[in-house]
């Protein structure tokens, strides 16, 4: 049952999801709707390094507060929470150290999901729905719980006009016929990322069958991937220089699809408004898949392992190797007949 907070005295709001990027982009849409009931309100959102540049610009934030792990002394971090005198502090994260971030700011609310061991950090503890809902309603139950009454809101990543520029110049270095389309056969986990080959087949029939121009995706730690995955193909494909977050997100904007592994440049692209395909296996797609209606997603439906959540996999992975390129095919030729369709309208 949602509890009433006095909004009069809530001026200071502190916002914590320390990661991931796609993570902390899924996390934007009750940032919104924070601002959205507290329009006069510090919001401050706080995460690690890598997820800095999601939140950045974003007009629903007033601050972006990043702690560094290896870098920030802890305690010191701590106090430097609670001598901002918070009045609301939401952690969506909800593990041991944002926990204990939200119970040093002692904040007058600090609402939080009781996972094992940290209740004690909260005085408003949200019912945990993480299995049911997708990641997005996650985050929301926090806001609900306090009595804000949620509007839909799509995640919202800012894209930098300059960035924009320079990658429109860096792709005139590539053909400008086709339509282009952002693949990216990557992961964090090895679990995720679908078999290398069929991805590299999949490129070609882009090519082949809809007149593709493919950009390779890649991010750090994976340039030589990349180089590997156009060695695969029959066809060209593009990879751009390094680029940061921000470059990333101006890149994929360019775009007309993004096919995807489930990793943040799956989330924003589907930020952006392009349509996305994400490829799953491991990971829920009802739970963790690219947000919106345009946007689809594919695996293989007669495992009775899917979604097993495992980062490792003793059976060889079947759901990415045995994903056959023609259902992945298909899933984008559906995806792109609805997009046309809904642009025509």
């Amino acid at each position: 049952m949602p509890l009433s907070i006095d909004k009069q005295q809530v001026r200071r709001i502190l916002v914590i999801k320390l990661r991931a990027v796609g993570d902390v982009l899924l996390a934007t849409p009750a940032a919104a709707n924070l601002r959205r009931c507290f329009p006069d309100a510090e919001i401050t959102f706080l995460t690690e390094p890598p997820a800095a540049a999601v939140v950045q610009g974003n007009p629903a934030i007033t601050e972006v507060l990043v702690f560094n792990p290896g870098k920030d002394n802890p305690l010191s971090f701590f106090y430097g929470l609670y001598k901002r005198r918070f009045d609301l502090v939401i952690d969506l994260f909800g593990n041991p150290r944002s926990a204990q971030m939200a119970f040093f700011s002692r904040a007058r609310y600090r609402v939080g999901f009781p996972f094992r061991g940290r209740g004690y950090a909260y005085n408003i503890k949200v019912p945990v729905r993480s299995d049911i809902v997708h990641n997005v309603e996650f985050n929301l139950d926090a806001v609900r719980h306090i009595g804000i009454e949620v509007e839909p809101v799509e995640p919202f990543f800012p894209v930098d006009t300059q960035a924009r520029s320079r990658m429109k110049a860096l792709l005139r270095e590539f053909r400008d016929d086709g339509p282009l389309i952002a693949v990216n056969p990557h992961g964090t986990w090895e679990t995720k990322r679908w078999d290398f080959d069929n991805f590299a087949e999949l490129a070609d029939r882009l090519v082949e069958e809809v007149n593709a121009r493919i950009l390779i995706v890649w991010g750090p730690g994976e340039y030589e991937h990349a180089i590997e995955f156009r060695k695969r193909m029959r066809h060209d494909a593009f990879i751009p220089p390094a680029t940061t977050l921000a470059e990333l997100g101006a890149l994929l904007s360019l775009c007309h699809y993004v096919i995807s592994n489930d990793t943040g440049p799956m989330h924003i692209a589907a930020a952006l408004g392009i349509p996305t395909l994400g490829i799953f296996g491991p990971t829920n797609p009802f739970l963790q898949g690219p947000y919106g209606g345009i946007h689809s997603w594919i695996r293989k439906e007669d495992l009775g392992c899917i979604a097993c959540n495992q980062t490792r996999c003793s059976i060889g992975t079947p759901c990415m190797k045995e994903l056959p390129v023609a259902t992945v095919l298909d899933a984008f030729k559906k995806l792109r007949a609805r997009a046309r369709s809904e642009r025509a309208l």
